[in-house]
């Protein structure tokens, strides 16, 4: 068995990891033990359905009905990666009057740093993501009002994992009520079929509503002001066109049903009944723009969802650990699978995801491009490295815009923004334009595609991403001539986002991270058969080495050195990224003790607690891997529905989705350097029974 992943490590196949007997997992078994399941209303807990690039999230009757009721928990939204607003700017706010100078060793280096002013607040809040819609039931009493929640009983809904099916099942005053819910995998589209009585009692139907736009956290859907943007439907028969217009930015939405009639309520709201039928099929299609594509009918989108869902569980990594008695191994399991599923619907689409994913709106629904390694390097891990290609080209596409942004701070290369729009634009603020620890990503997931596909092909398509990212790199990193050595920063702000930017320099993980890719990149040029490029080894030889206090890494450089709050970023240097010459494995030891006993717990962020496993695994701690995965501390909570809650304001938090599949990959498939044992980063302490396979190794 050994000898057998050995080999395909050198070949760059799939690598199988068994404890006993090599005998497949069953994955439909693996994958349906976690279907996540509701007999109430949870506002913490709704279900969605999606396929990267659209997601539509239900409440606890299958739709959007009551959306009230969750508006202190888990919004319910239908978002996009298309589908974004901006509000007029009739006072032409431009990015430049957010800049400010900061001193970089005698030079000054503009910074979109003024967060404050109606200038830097137009720009953040725009573009947002829109709300699509509200797609709910109409659901009426026998007196005509309204049902509410209350009105329900014998609630119980089921997601299946293995066919993307909600199924969604009440009763109200006697009547039985089913609802299924698929979202097809290639467009856009929701498949509904509704079964009851009531459908032909005129009592149950189908509303789509379709709101205004506003820039707020979570809320990011207007109903107060109808006459703010329009909505043209064409109603034909069974079918409808929607076109709806906000200021500048429109996108549409078709429709069909089975029978019945759709009918204009107030404005922007439209109801679909079907009296005379116990039966309803409805499925709805959005776009960014008009298209002629004929819709499917439900059967055709529940068997295409279907087929899609089984074949993402058969493919790619599995890990199967039905057979631990670490009482811990169950609800590791459920969030591996839980989180599996989250990612490909919210974190595998043509650009990188917010931390909310198309969920709800957090910082105006744009992505944050340092979160992006935490949301989709996973994918590469577990085989599924075409999810995470998905979102490459975006990078090539605002290559103009990094490179822009670099020559305006007086570097060379492509510096990449950090709070960003789809077309690149970046976002003013005092932390987000300070930060350097997204610039080396690119060159990350490069180097993860190469090992996937490791040819000519793969090297054309990324290598002026990894040169460029390479190039600013190196001309970022300044000479001191005094200690004859390379040094980051001022400005920056450290992924542990506490320290001022001005005063900075030197942390632990970013130098890491520059010696990592900078010699990654020289990789890549002797892969294309160039020369080594002699200032790139010339910084990775003289690249200054992390600050050690009292036999422990600091978080930078200079004082206060180290804040026991937020991100403990320093083990990131050895974990998240593979054993670099500027890291010495006891100190790192060490350090991951002083966090593990001195850190302020509530301050720390849901991705803290895979990093930490990551840098446990590496040092050959596996038992502290996995009390890093199961640290008790209110932002490692894993709901009913397997989104990592944070806090009221961030109740789901998917990089912490995405770093708990990083860490849990490479504790079972292992990394460059690893033990050759089975499952290396697992306890043996014959509490552990794991079993994987079509996991890759992390570099």
């Amino acid at each position: 068995m050994r000898l057998h992943r050995i080999v395909c490590g050198l070949f760059g196949l799939l690598l199988p990891s068994f404890t006993t007997e090599a005998t497949p997992i069953d994955r439909e078994a693996l994958v349906r033990r976690h279907n996540p399941s509701a007999q109430k209303l949870d506002p913490l807990s709704p279900f969605s359905v999606g396929n990267g690039e659209f997601a539509f999230t239900a409440d606890i009757t299958g739709l959007q009905t009551f959306p009230a009721a969750y508006d202190s928990g888990i919004p319910l939204h239908t978002e996009s990666q298309w589908g974004w607003h901006r509000f007029p700017n009739p006072n032409g706010y431009q990015l430049a009057a957010a800049l400010v100078d900061h001193d970089v060793r005698g030079r000054a280096v503009p910074y979109a740093s003024r967060q404050d002013g109606p200038a830097a607040s137009w720009l953040r809040a725009n573009p947002h993501r829109l709300d699509l819609a509200r797609i709910g039931l109409v659901l009426k009493k026998a007196d005509g009002s309204a049902a509410q929640p209350q009105d329900l009983s014998e609630t119980k809904q089921t997601l299946d994992l293995w066919s993307g099916l909600l199924t969604s099942r009440f009763i109200i005053e006697g009547e039985p009520v089913t609802v299924r819910l698929a979202c097809h995998p290639d467009r856009d589209l929701l498949a509904v079929e509704i079964d009851s009585k009531l459908v032909n009692l005129g009592r149950l139907g189908i509303s789509i509503a379709f709101p205004g736009a506003k820039a707020e956290w979570k809320d990011n859907a207007d109903w107060d002001h109808p006459d703010a943007h329009r909505t043209d439907a064409v109603i034909r028969g069974t079918h409808v066109n929607f076109t709806h217009t906000l200021d500048a930015d429109h996108y549409t939405a078709s429709a069909t049903w089975s029978g019945g009639e759709l009918k204009a309520t107030t404005p922007h709201h439209y109801e679909l009944t079907a009296a005379g039928h116990d039966h309803l099929e409805f499925t709805c299609a959005f776009s960014s723009e008009a298209t002629a594509a004929a819709l499917p009918d439900t059967a055709a989108v529940f068997k295409t969802s279907a087929d899609h869902w089984k074949n993402f569980w058969q493919s790619g990594g599995a890990i199967d650990l039905s057979g631990s008695t670490d009482p811990r191994a169950n609800e590791l399991e459920r969030r591996i699978v839980l989180s599996q599923y989250l990612t490909a619907i919210q974190c595998a689409g043509s650009m990188p995801p917010q931390e909310t994913g198309l969920t709800c709106n957090s910082w105006f629904g744009k992505p944050h491009t340092e979160m992006h390694w935490w949301h989709a390097a996973q994918f590469a891990l577990w085989g599924r490295i075409g999810l995470l290609e998905k979102s490459l080209p975006w990078y090539q596409k605002i290559l103009p815009v990094a490179q822009a942004l670099a020559k305006r701070q007086g570097y060379t290369g492509a510096r990449w923004p950090k709070m960003v729009g789809p077309n690149g634009e970046e976002s003013p603020s005092k932390v987000a334009a300070m930060l350097i620890w997204e610039q080396p990503h690119p060159i990350y997931y490069a180097e993860l595609c190469y090992r996937a596909h490791p040819n000519a092909v793969t090297l054309a398509r990324y290598r002026e991403l990894v040169f460029q990212t390479a190039e600013f790199m190196a001309s970022y990193a300044a000479w001191d001539e005094k200690e004859q050595r390379y040094v980051l920063g001022p400005a920056l702000i450290p992924a542990q986002e506490c320290y001022h930017a001005d005063t900075t320099i030197n942390p632990t993980y970013e130098l890491a991270y520059w010696h990592w890719a900078l010699n990654t990149a020289q990789q890549w040029r002797e892969r294309l058969g160039m020369p080594r490029e002699a200032q790139w080894d010339k910084i990775i030889t003289h690249l200054s080495k992390p600050t050690v206090r009292d036999g422990i890494y600091t978080a930078i450089e200079t004082a206060p050195y180290t804040l026991r709050n937020d991100h403990p970023s320093m083990l990131a240097a050895l974990g998240v990224l593979p054993q670099t010459p500027l890291i010495d494995r006891e100190t790192m030891s060490r350090t991951l003790d002083d966090v593990f006993g001195n850190w302020e717990w509530p301050t720390t962020w849901g991705w803290d607690y895979p990093m930490m496993a990551m840098t446990a695994a590496r040092l050959g701690r596996p038992d502290k891997a996995i009390d890093a995965l199961f640290m008790e501390a209110p932002k490692n909570i894993y709901l009913p529905n397997g989104h990592n809650y944070q806090d009221a304001r961030l109740p789901l938090y998917l990089p912490g989705n995405g770093g708990l599949l990083s860490a849990v990959a490479m504790m079972a498939g292992g990394w460059d350097g690893a033990p050759t044992a089975d499952a290396p980063g697992f306890p043996k302490n014959g509490k552990w029974q794991v079993r994987s396979e079509g996991l890759r190794p992390m570099p």
